[in-house]
């Protein structure tokens, strides 16, 4: 029989207007919303509804912000149960939430410390990401590990995101290095992302120990169903191994296009975005043509 896996989007799919309609028409949903700006200490659901692109970009507002829309979205609109789940970046708490892993403030709390000890990460070491596309992921290692060894500059492979689409995250000095000699290499285009910060590289070990510390000491139960975490790309039910690839996921790469492969051998069939824009939905059908897609918000 086939099965039906829920996913839940990472930092990129915000915008000004999330979640405002379901805070206005669902009284469960405004409940939540609410919930959570008491949790975060100051009204997040203002700046999501009315703030300005600028003020939703703030990492420490838009992990909450995507994620509340999400799982606020999972709790009020989806009556299916789901077989699996999986999460980009920071949609892995999400699912930890929608399978029952976490429960909303605790998880809440956990984005929430996460996105300040990225962002503090960040100030103190100034880095990006680029995407690059139409070059084989193992071509885009090889040169990364090359000005690595050549340069002792940072730059590693962060997002695997679909066939011909990885995104590399290091330092500025090392990033730039990588544009000019992966374009050489054939890529179709090596292309500086506008975000603050090397994520899923080594340059955020300092919130990694951060978000360790906060992790271990939260209660995380059985979840119903499986987790595909980014680190690993495969099953997980086990609650202590669920906190270790949480916590490695913040250095390591996001290894989206064979988590959606790994998804598809295990028998689903059907992938269900929920929460804000549709970039999973489109990665999804660019791993897995056949696959069904749609998406809930």
């Amino acid at each position: 029989m086939s099965k039906h896996a829920f996913i839940f989007p990472g930092q990129g799919s915000q915008f000004v207007g999330m979640g405002k309609n379901l805070y206005e028409t669902n009284s469960q949903a405004k409940e939540l919303f609410e919930q959570a700006n008491s949790i975060l200490g100051f009204r997040i659901s203002d700046t999501m509804f009315s703030g300005t692109d600028e003020e939703l970009k703030q990492t420490n507002v838009t992990q909450p912000a995507i994620f509340l829309h999400s799982v606020i979205a999972f709790k009020t609109l989806v009556t299916a149960t789901p077989d699996m789940v999986a999460g980009h970046s920071l949609g892995e708490f999400s699912s930890l939430v929608a399978n029952s892993c976490l429960s909303f403030e605790d998880a809440l709390k956990l984005v929430s410390i996460r996105a300040k000890a990225m962002q503090k990460a960040c100030e103190q070491n100034p880095s990006t990401m680029a995407a690059v596309l139409a070059l084989a992921d193992d071509k885009v290692e090889e040169i990364c590990k090359q000005i690595q060894d050549e340069t002792g500059e940072v730059v590693v492979p962060a997002n695997y995101n679909c066939p011909g689409q990885l995104v590399i995250s290091g330092s500025i000095k090392g990033i730039e290095i990588a544009c000019e000699r992966l374009k050489a290499a054939g890529a179709k285009r090596a292309l500086v992302l506008p975000v603050g910060g090397a994520f899923h590289s080594p340059l955020m070990l300092s919130a990694k120990e951060e978000l360790a510390a906060a992790i271990e000491a939260t209660t995380f139960n059985i979840p119903f169903c499986p987790v595909y975490q980014n680190v690993v790309a495969k099953a997980v039910n086990d609650a202590t191994e669920i906190k270790k690839n949480l916590i490695d996921q913040l250095t390591g790469a996001v290894r989206w296009t064979q988590t959606v492969q790994s998804m598809q051998a295990d028998g689903t069939t059907h992938f269900t975005e929920v929460g804000p824009g549709k970039v999973l939905q489109g990665l999804v059908q660019k791993v897995f043509k056949e696959a069904v897609v749609d998406g809930v918000n």
